[in-house]
């Protein structure tokens, strides 16, 4: 079946418990796609686990463990027919246990919610600016900022402002312009603001189902070689292997030679591609943006896994033996240093890189060749040694496929993007 609308991707992103599952959920209630029977049995699981309220939630969160301990731990899909898009709504963890998950989603998405609660242990939190940073770094420059939980404050412009202020200030630091983003506040569990504005008579902005189609359709890099970096692969029966992704450049169709790389060995493994799915439909062609399932001939299951990154086979991406990087150290309990190897977040890929010199940095307004170490605030340029396989492109050749994250014990790091590699032979 054709697509009917252009697909956009938008992920909901922030803090644990700040509102995320819940205003997603209801925002699905409110455009049919969870009946009244339904959430009422959600209602009732909820409340048998304690945790009354969580309904909406629930909807979003479908694991066992999600449900048990009212969070959300992986990445789940909906779609959303708006007057313009057809959107896949990312809902991505905000807990820091599964910040892995929230990059991936955050790879997938061309726009994000970025979701700040008001009242009580709430506001500018350590994920949100960990969300912020990493927003930047994948690419996704169109955000808007919900304020949720206005009910818990009630619904005060002052509280509002004052949020407004504290996330400006962050998003000013990871290179956003806050002036020219929307602020929406609402309550995602009340209502408020989502399809109509409810108690929030004094906010003169677009509610929440309004900005879907206020987000910008970014432009499609059609003209560079297909990459579509693999964020699973599933074995389905009847059929065979199914790796799923977003295709991040190039068109896919069925009939087309790809190669796989860097695949278990590290030089690829060649196949073609037989069918192409996105939310059980079958397509002719896949554009960048689309997250796909597809089909292939000629591979298997052992052949694939996440972080391969399926190749137009005539123009193959390189596998990396070093590269140069420019890095903005994010959040570093003390210093970087030469030797340095903590694990590159690349697209889907999670692969531990040392860092092997340390070639200059920009500190307070000068230029320093050759640093001994990186600090908190420091902009650097460095080389890097991949330890393990890694396909990676400059941001010359291809933007798409050059950004990564860098984390270590549990949180970002830092974050930056590839400006020159060295192939491996």
């Amino acid at each position: 079946m054709a697509k009917t609308k252009p697909v956009i991707n938008v992920a909901f992103v922030g803090h644990v418990d700040h509102g995320k599952s819940t205003t997603i959920g209801h925002l699905m209630f409110l455009a049919g796609n969870l009946t009244q029977q339904k959430l009422d049995k959600l209602k009732l699981e909820a409340q048998a686990h304690g945790k009354p309220g969580f309904e909406f939630a629930y909807y979003m969160d479908r694991f066992k463990e999600e449900r048990e301990r009212g969070v959300t731990i992986d990445l789940s899909y909906e779609k959303l027919i708006t007057q313009k898009y057809e959107v896949t709504i990312i809902d991505a963890p905000g807990h820091r246990d599964f910040i892995k998950n929230m990059i991936t989603g955050a790879s997938q998405a061309d726009s994000a919610f970025l979701v700040v609660a008001a009242g009580q242990g709430a506001g500018v939190q350590p994920q949100t600016k960990e969300h912020v940073w990493l927003l930047k770094t994948m690419g996704v420059n169109d955000v808007c900022v919900l304020i949720n939980k206005m009910d818990t404050v009630g619904y005060k412009e002052e509280e509002y402002e004052k949020i407004k202020k504290d996330v400006s200030a962050v998003l000013v630091q990871a290179g956003y312009k806050p002036a020219e983003m929307n602020f929406i506040p609402c309550s995602g569990f009340k209502n408020d603001n989502l399809k109509e504005k409810g108690n929030l008579k004094w906010y003169k902005g677009p509610t929440v189902l309004e900005q879907f189609d206020n987000f910008k359709l970014p432009e499609k890099p059609t003209n560079l070689p297909l990459r579509m970096p693999i964020q699973d692969a599933y074995e389905i029966k009847g059929i065979g292997t199914v790796p799923v992704g977003k295709i991040e450049t190039g068109v896919m169709k069925p009939g087309q030679k790809i190669i796989i790389l860097p695949g278990r060995t590290g030089r690829g493994i060649e196949g073609e591609i037989k069918t192409i799915e996105m939310h059980h439909e079958s397509l002719s062609m896949a554009e960048p943006g689309d997250n796909v399932g597809v089909n292939l001939r000629g591979i298997g299951k052992k052949d694939v896994a996440r972080g391969d990154v399926i190749c137009d086979a005539a123009k193959p991406p390189k596998v990396v033996e070093e590269f140069t990087a420019q890095i903005a150290v994010i959040s570093h309990p003390t210093v970087i240093a030469k030797g340095y190897t903590p694990v590159f977040h690349i697209h889907t890929a999670q692969v531990p890189c040392q860092f092997i010199e340390l070639l200059e940095v920009q500190r307070g307004g000068e230029k320093i060749a050759s640093p001994d170490f990186l600090k908190n605030g420091d902009v650097a340029k460095v080389r890097i040694k991949p330890i393990g396989n890694l396909v990676l492109e400059t941001q010359a050749v291809n933007p798409h496929m050059s950004r990564f994250a860098i984390r270590d014990a549990g949180a970002t790091v830092a974050a930056g993007v590839c400006i020159d590699l060295k192939a491996k032979v």
